[in-house]
């Protein structure tokens, strides 16, 4: 018997405060479960209320970027192969649907103005993002950074396995800027019913390829789940970046792990049997 389960992170960095906000995602998530809902709609409407919620840095509270612009970045991939992703879309609150809506299509890809093209052809609703400035000013060599996202992971009874990431990219960062998030294999990867996603510093994930190399470590029978998360951050991330993963598989509960504050939570169905 296969469990439902669900796991979600608010980001690399915002700390415990947003911990009750990434509850509401999972809550979601666990209801669409429950009922018999699938990992698919799961993942994607508990990725929609953290876009939804401006304390997070995705759809509704994206961080500017150099020009002042709000631009969003969005990925889906199904543990059967399938993977839909957006690349910085202007006035798009909720990128997270118009990747879901590529899962189907021959195309895996879309990006800026093309990708809100097809998105309008799509019926998503182009909306104003009002976004959140980041602390200092544009240009300022001694701004704070912010680079999270937010992911969900999740598992239906059929053994399906989804995973879900959405930011508003890196705060002082030019517009045409690509971080992790959209990346397959960077800030995420969903296969053989395992999945993992992560959140930080794009450039550093990027880098190590961190999705897949985790993800690769976790299928290697010789390493634990918690192991090959903590492997991936010490490894091949360098200290001064901020990183977290969070990771869910056929069975258990997920686990999340971070070289920072990162809020993040997991929920299991209780087992009849």
């Amino acid at each position: 018997m296969i469990i439902p389960a669900v796991i979600a992170h608010g980001g690399a960095g915002p700390g415990p405060s947003r911990q009750a906000n990434l509850e509401l995602a999972i809550k979601k998530a666990a209801d669409i479960l429950i009922s018999g809902g699938n990992a698919l709609d799961a993942a994607v409407q508990a990725c929609v209320i953290l876009e939804d919620d401006p304390v997070f840095n995705a759809g509704t509270g994206s961080v500017m970027r150099t020009d002042g612009s709000i631009l969003t970045d969005a990925s889906i991939q199904t543990g059967d192969g399938k993977v839909g992703f957006v690349i910085a879309m202007e006035d798009t609150p909720n990128p997270i649907l118009v990747a879901a809506d590529l899962l189907d299509e021959e195309i895996n890809g879309l990006t800026s103005h093309g990708a809100r093209i097809w998105a309008d052809n799509k019926g998503h609703v182009k909306r104003k993002v009002v976004g959140v400035a980041p602390k200092g000013q544009i240009g300022d060599p001694e701004m704070e950074i912010t680079g999270d996202t937010v992911g969900v992971i999740a598992r239906d009874s059929t053994g399906m396995i989804v995973v879900a990431t959405s930011t508003g990219g890196c705060s002082f960062r030019p517009p045409g800027r690509v971080g992790d998030v959209p990346l397959p294999g960077s800030g995420f990867w969903a296969e053989d019913g395992l999945a993992v996603a992560a959140t930080g510093i794009g450039e550093a994930i990027t880098r190590a390829l961190l999705s897949n190399k985790v993800y690769e470590k976790i299928k290697d029978s010789t390493y634990s789940m918690e192991e090959s998360l903590n492997w991936g951050i010490n490894e091949l991330i360098s200290s001064e970046h901020s990183v977290g993963l969070i990771a869910l598989g056929p069975s258990g509960p997920g686990l999340g792990v971070s070289n920072t504050d990162m809020p993040w939570a997991t929920w299991e169905q209780e087992s009849s049997q």
